[in-house]
């Protein structure tokens, strides 16, 4: 206890911070708190991420201890929600005692509501990312004071806020300039003119969430295209069946550096204009879900596999046209060609055999997971006799549900 008296003695608040910077693991960080009660509080300060499930009693005493946190996670999982879980009160508590607060989690926290957020836009000034998915009870009102108070915002995530408007869009636009990541999922009262306003004053998105977003069409995403060309690398348009040629043709256009892009459920996009997208993203595009674009044939997926040199991921599914002649391309011209494809996924494709999953497998070594489910000619005893050799690490889903890569879902 003497020499550790000397040394408390001996070294200055900054030096032991020092010291504790240099600890790589949690657990180190945790023993060093451990040795006495400075040390805790110097590891308790230095702490920058938390997550917990706590009331606003224990939360008061959070913010004493961790004064200097940056991310607090207090999402609920859907299958162990606790109840009544976060609410109003708590978040004045988080409002009033995490200053320097620049993340917060809130994901399936239902409980919350326009006055709890409304406390978050007021008191946390340095907030950078929010997500509020699944707390449907939030309205523009609430979000829009965050917009408002939180001019520093650079991620928000929305999935579920069934009461977002384009209201929200606007105030985001006005404030939040800064703003790089959108997840608007399922918010399906958003707009193709809601969006034009969104991108006159946000023009660095990087990331847009737009998955079910049932009334955005062409006009939108031309809007964001335009305004966001050099930034945007990932689309998702799941099931935004208004979204045509247009607007595929505006990202091959505008949109070079486009990375993952969503498109299934998008039945009026024709070949010409994804021919064109793979043309002109073909360094760029690594994942690609265009299940049940059902105008989608050989020539395009041959386009798509020849040309974009980077592919990772690719979801075919329920385009009915595409047959084995679409994999043929890849044994002609250009005889080093090698697929750096990941994830295939050809499910319902009734036109393709044994033998296009054989051309397939002779380019892709990389593959990591392959569904073929509702496939009628491909049987796992069909590959078997036909002495097809999947690579050693290749999951193949015939007829089960394999958990499939975070990638394209």
């Amino acid at each position: 206890m003497e020499s550790m008296g000397s040394i408390n003695e001996t070294l200055r608040d900054d030096e032991l911070r020092a010291v504790l910077g240099k600890l790589d693991s949690q657990r180190d960080k945790e023993v060093f708190g451990l040795v006495c009660k400075r040390w805790l509080h110097l590891q308790s300060t230095e702490r920058r991420r938390l997550s917990a499930r706590a009331g606003p009693h224990m939360l008061r005493k959070l913010a004493a201890r961790f004064s200097r946190l940056h991310e607090l996670d207090l999402s609920q999982s859907l299958s162990r929600s606790f109840y009544p879980g976060v609410t109003d009160s708590d978040l004045s508590v988080i409002a009033n005692g995490f200053k320097s607060l620049r993340l917060l989690s809130l994901q399936n926290c239902k409980g919350v509501t326009d006055a709890g957020i409304i406390a978050i836009g007021s008191g946390l000034s340095s907030l950078q990312s929010l997500d509020v998915s699944y707390c449907r009870k939030l309205t523009d009102k609430g979000l829009s004071a965050v917009a408002q108070g939180c001019s520093g915002l650079r991620a928000l995530h929305l999935a579920g806020c069934r009461f977002i408007t384009d209201v929200l869009l606007h105030a985001l636009s006005l404030n939040c300039h800064s703003l790089r990541h959108l997840g608007l999922q399922g918010c399906t009262n958003i707009s193709d003119s809601g969006l034009a306003d969104l991108v006159n004053g946000c023009h660095q998105i990087e990331f847009l969430d737009m998955n079910k977003c049932s009334n955005i069409g062409d006009i939108g995403v031309s809007s964001v295209s335009k305004a966001c060309s050099s930034s945007l690398k990932t689309l998702k348009l799941l099931d935004c069946y208004k979204v045509g040629d247009e607007s595929i043709i505006s990202l091959a256009k505008f949109c070079q550096n486009l990375e993952t892009l969503i498109i299934g459920g998008c039945r009026d996009i024709s070949d010409a204009s994804v021919k064109l997208l793979a043309s002109s993203c073909k360094s760029s595009l690594k994942n690609l879900r265009m299940d049940w674009c059902l105008n989608i044939t050989d020539s395009c997926l041959s386009c798509i596999l020849v040309e974009c040199r980077n592919l990772e991921a690719l979801d075919i599914g329920c385009c009915e046209e595409v047959s084995d002649a679409a994999f043929q391309g890849l044994n002609g011209g250009e005889v080093e060609l090698t697929l750096t494809l990941k994830v295939l996924k050809v499910s319902n494709c009734p036109k393709i055999s044994v033998a296009g999953i054989a051309m397939v497998l002779e380019k892709c070594e990389m593959l990591e997971y392959l569904d073929v489910r509702s496939c009628p000619q491909i049987t796992k005893a069909g590959c078997d006799e036909a002495g097809l050799q999947f690579p050693q690490s290749c999951k193949v889903n015939f007829t089960g549900s394999l958990r499939e890569p975070d990638v394209l879902l």
